[in-house]
């Protein structure tokens, strides 16, 4: 029998709840203010809305990309690179792979995934951080 209660562990709740919402809502809220801000900026200030627009575009397509290796997962399909949702997350997806490894409870226990994509959030923090508060300074010394 090749049913997806058989292949949940232990403990682990079914029925596509988000365990903890309140508590992972604030930290997606948290880690996405400096990024929304840092882009609306840059748009109401005339300056590009490239990253405002791609945020939203890139985080869409994240979000159906988990969406679809969590499906070939399931049905031991091929599966969706690692290296390809990590591009995805560092084009700026992000936060819709954030969204979507919560939702579909997909990449969450790999530690090893986990920690190159909360080094590809503080990236982006970093970045914000750089262009709001310091001036695009610290891109200069790289």
């Amino acid at each position: 029998m090749n049913d997806s209660r058989t292949r949940r562990p232990e403990g682990r709740p079914s029925g596509g709840r988000v365990q903890h919402l309140k508590l992972k809502l604030a930290v997606l809220l948290i880690v996405c203010a400096l990024p929304l801000f840092g882009s609306l900026s840059m748009w109401l200030s005339g300056i590009s809305r490239v990253p405002l627009a791609a945020y939203g575009i890139v985080s869409v397509l994240a979000f159906f990309l988990y969406w679809a290796d969590k499906r070939k997962a399931r049905a031991d399909a091929w599966r969706t690179p690692e290296n390809i949702l990590h591009a995805v997350e560092l084009a700026g997806g992000w936060p819709g792979a954030l969204i979507a490894q919560q939702v579909f409870r997909h990449k969450t226990r790999k530690v090893s995934f986990q920690i190159l994509f909360w080094a590809i959030v503080l990236l982006h923090q970093v970045f914000w951080i750089d262009q709001i508060f310091l001036g695009s300074n610290l891109l200069s010394l790289i």
